[in-house]
């Protein structure tokens, strides 16, 4: 247990996994920000090159600075490999025009859809309305 300082010399003990909890969270919840922030900077017509670069790369060294953690779900997995992806093309490229980002802004908000349509896919659902969905195309 690690002792973090609370009040007026008294001491709180978190265990381990307490503190990789956090930290799982911190980073996930680093993830999706990322993520929601992307998909703002793409919508915006407004948004320059320049300006997409600085604030991309904002949010890449805060999440860079996180202690990395496994992602078990497909989604976050997905959504890592996607940041990293997109942080190459635009952060990376020897040259990130208007006219590339440009470019790329639907294709890249159709991803980021796509991305959370596979987060929401595995919200839980009732078996009532499980039976209702089977038997609509019936008929």
């Amino acid at each position: 247990m690690s002792p973090l300082p609370f009040s007026k010399g008294s001491v709180i003990r978190y265990t381990q996994k307490q503190i990789d909890k956090f930290n799982r969270q911190k980073y996930i919840t680093e993830l999706e920000k990322i993520s929601k922030n992307l998909f703002r900077m793409f919508r915006d017509e407004k948004v320059t090159s320049q300006n997409f670069i600085v604030k991309f790369e904002q949010l890449k060294k805060k999440f860079d600075a996180r202690i990395e953690v496994h992602l078990d779900s497909e989604y976050h997995q997905q959504l890592k490999a996607y940041i990293e992806r997109v942080y190459a093309q635009t952060c990376l490229a020897d040259i990130f025009t208007d006219e590339n980002l440009k470019d790329m802004r639907d294709a890249e908000m159709s991803n980021l859809n796509r991305l959370q349509k596979l987060k929401n896919g595995t919200s839980y659902k009732k078996d009532k309305h499980k039976a209702k969905r089977q038997n609509e195309d019936w008929g």
